[in-house]
């Protein structure tokens, strides 16, 4: 592969805009009507049993076709963002430099945590306060690759206080999907296969998310060019996103 260069980052992020917005028009042009509630669980008291019971309630119906595609839309926005405005390409290509890009942390914090919400959603965590913890965790967890990055402009020797802090909090919402599945039933009760093929794809290139940023400070082969492991970023992005995407449409999506 030859060297990466700033003009080679500019024309592959305007490449993958493309692609991304293609996605997410499609999402909003094929997809079906598809729903999923959110719902709320606050404790009242019932008066036929004399105590304070959970009281489950419907405040909202999420179209998940919309759903899908704004987390592609996200990334759209992003990619063409850096790609086409001269002042936000000077700081991309600058923070490059510094081995950092603080426009990827932005991005994936909402992007992602809109993914793991939606995986979480589908299989059955409907409760809107656990939903708003799983969305803040999976940000948290991004918030803390930006501040290993950040960080580690000021060490001479790596360090991975960040990284590991990241991976805690990006675990927790993996672990309650996970007990979501485990409980979620047998046979006709069971969840639909394409859910356990959602969580265990997307949870595999969740943690190759993080892998990337190993080998970068690692500088394993070609990992030792920093731009190199961005491009791999870029990439890895756009498989997640559209795994999930069209996992989805193929699940529950589809025109009937």
């Amino acid at each position: 592969m030859s060297k990466i260069t700033n003009t080679g980052l500019k024309k592959f992020n305007l490449f993958m805009g493309f692609l991304h917005f293609a996605q997410g028009l499609a999402m909003l042009i094929l997809a079906n009507d598809f729903t999923l509630p959110l719902k709320t669980y606050f404790v009242e008291f019932n008066p036929e049993i004399n105590q304070l019971a959970t009281n489950p309630e419907t405040i909202y119906d999420l179209k998940v076709g919309p759903a899908v595609a704004s987390f592609l839309f996200l990334s759209a926005i992003a990619h063409f963002l850096i790609s086409l405005t001269p002042a936000i390409r000077n700081w991309y290509e600058k923070n490059l430099q510094k081995g950092t890009n603080l426009a990827r942390w932005i991005e994936y914090s909402f992007s992602s945590s809109v993914m793991i919400v939606i995986i979480a959603m589908l299989t059955g965590i409907y409760d809107i306060i656990a939903l708003m913890s799983i969305f803040f965790l999976n940000a948290s967890m991004i918030l803390f690759g930006w501040m290993m990055e950040l960080h580690n402009q000021t060490t001479k020797k790596t360090n991975w206080t960040s990284f590991i802090f990241g991976c805690i909090a990006g675990a927790i919402p993996w672990i309650a999907i996970a007990v979501s599945l485990a409980f979620a039933g047998e046979g006709d009760y069971r969840a639909p296969d394409f859910v356990y093929y959602i969580f265990f794809s997307l949870f595999l290139f969740f943690n190759v998310f993080a892998v990337n940023m190993v080998l970068q400070y690692k500088k394993i082969g070609k990992w030792k060019d920093y731009l190199y492991g961005e491009r791999m970023y870029i990439i890895l992005s756009l498989v997640a996103k559209s795994l999930l995407a069209w996992q989805v449409f193929a699940g529950t999506l589809r025109p009937v």
